[in-house]
């Protein structure tokens, strides 16, 4: 079980559980990448929509590292929260753990970083609240995901790199 520390920042943190059932796993008896989105995606909207107080929409995925297989019956626990606010974007940092109950073992399998966008009831883009970081952890995830920003702009083709200063800086 994950232990929800002061880390996380309070207002958006949300803890997820699964249990890896056969109609989840692939011919291998493990957990199907597929669904593992999918649950990640649910954990992650729910910690934006708590911080934001609003409807949201996924507007990317990145950085998603399947680092070990989850197993038929293990139970997995998902925990994300919001990292950084912009306009009406959120940055959310999720955690996946696997936990073989009958085995005693408990293993970290995921993280990834998702940006949701807070949507009006007109379904249009709308301001959500600033994050407040207190521990070193929460200020390192809060000043890289500019950084992380940048990237993905200019990924998608609506940041051209050499706007990128916060990227440049890591240069110079």
């Amino acid at each position: 079980m994950v232990e929800l520390t002061s880390k996380f920042p309070a207002d958006s943190l949300t803890e997820m559980n699964e249990i890896v059932l056969p109609n989840d796993t692939n011919t291998l008896n493990n957990l199907m990448g597929g669904k593992m989105l999918h649950w990640m995606d649910i954990c992650a909207a729910i910690a934006a929509q708590k911080h934001s107080n609003s409807i949201v929409v996924t507007a990317s995925v990145d950085s998603v590292s399947f680092k070990e297989s989850i197993r038929l019956g293990d139970v997995v626990t998902l925990t994300a929260y919001v990292t950084r606010a912009f306009n009406s974007s959120m940055e959310v940092f999720i955690e996946v753990y696997a936990n073989s109950i009958p085995r005693g073992e408990k293993i970290k399998s995921n993280e990834a970083y998702y940006t949701f966008v807070a949507l009006d009831s007109r379904h249009r883009p709308v301001k959500v609240p600033e994050i407040t970081t207190q521990t070193p952890e929460q200020k390192e995830k809060f000043e890289g995901a500019l950084r992380r920003r940048q990237v993905r702009l200019i990924l998608a083709g609506k940041m051209k790199p050499e706007d990128a200063q916060e990227l440049k800086n890591l240069f110079v």
